[in-house]
């Protein structure tokens, strides 16, 4: 977790998106533990991003948590879905990473009953995951360095490829209508709008390594640190 930290304390908002792919997101609740891994993400560069919330520094009640510290929680609600982000930056540095799409490991059962879908529809939007993992509005401003909705490093896997595309849903801002600032593991039916035949069989992941003198995950977590050791 030291690793995870330092990370969300000292690296630019895109390299974090980056090294988020594959990392295990994971909610503790009443009824059991959900999480998957996540596999589409957006980064969000305010104040400059005029796609930000926090876009010229705007700081009201609702944003909030974006000035808070790194790992903080911020949720917001769109056409009635809840959205989850997590905050990137040193404390009063607004930016932060909309999760987008979600690879269901454990707690499936629940997740579907949750959705009433079963399959890629479960979690490929980032309303749909917030649903499936049943997170609260009441995590607002919480960590996910402490919180029951948190990552677990060590159940990190590898992109074989990681995209960088567009964000969706952001017309008429100018430069940053275009800008590739999504990232996504390519070839995963997670994410949202994948072609059929873009599918991977691998779900676009690595092979995972054997613990015989290779690379465990926390050690590719920390070259996910290292931004050209990602590929786009």
């Amino acid at each position: 977790m030291d690793e995870l930290m330092a990370l969300f304390a000292t690296q630019p908002t895109t390299t974090i998106a980056r090294a988020l792919l594959g990392m295990y997101l994971e909610h503790e609740t009443p009824e059991g533990t959900l999480g998957g891994y996540i596999v589409d993400c957006e980064a969000y560069l305010g104040p400059d991003d005029l796609a930000a919330h926090s876009v010229g520094m705007r700081n009201t009640p609702r944003v909030r948590a974006m000035y808070q510290e790194p790992g903080t929680i911020y949720l917001y609600t769109m056409q009635t879905h809840r959205i989850v982000n997590f905050i990137t930056q040193p404390k009063g540095i607004p930016q932060g990473i909309m999760i987008r799409g979600l690879e269901p490991v454990d707690g499936i059962d629940l997740m579907e009953q949750q959705r009433q879908k079963t399959g890629p529809d479960v979690a490929n939007g980032p309303g749909k995951l917030v649903q499936a993992l049943q997170i609260p509005a009441e995590l607002y401003g919480e960590s996910i360095f402490t919180s029951p909705l948190h990552l677990v490093p060590e159940r990190r896997r590898t992109p074989k490829e990681i995209l960088a595309l567009p964000r969706i849903g952001i017309p008429n801002k100018g430069e940053w209508t275009q800008m590739p600032l999504r990232f996504a593991v390519a070839g995963n039916p997670y994410l949202t709008n994948i072609r059929k035949a873009a599918v991977q069989q691998d779900h676009g992941w690595l092979e995972r390594r054997n613990s015989d003198g290779e690379r465990n995950d926390i050690d590719l977590l920390r070259s996910a640190i290292n931004e050209k050791n990602l590929r786009l």
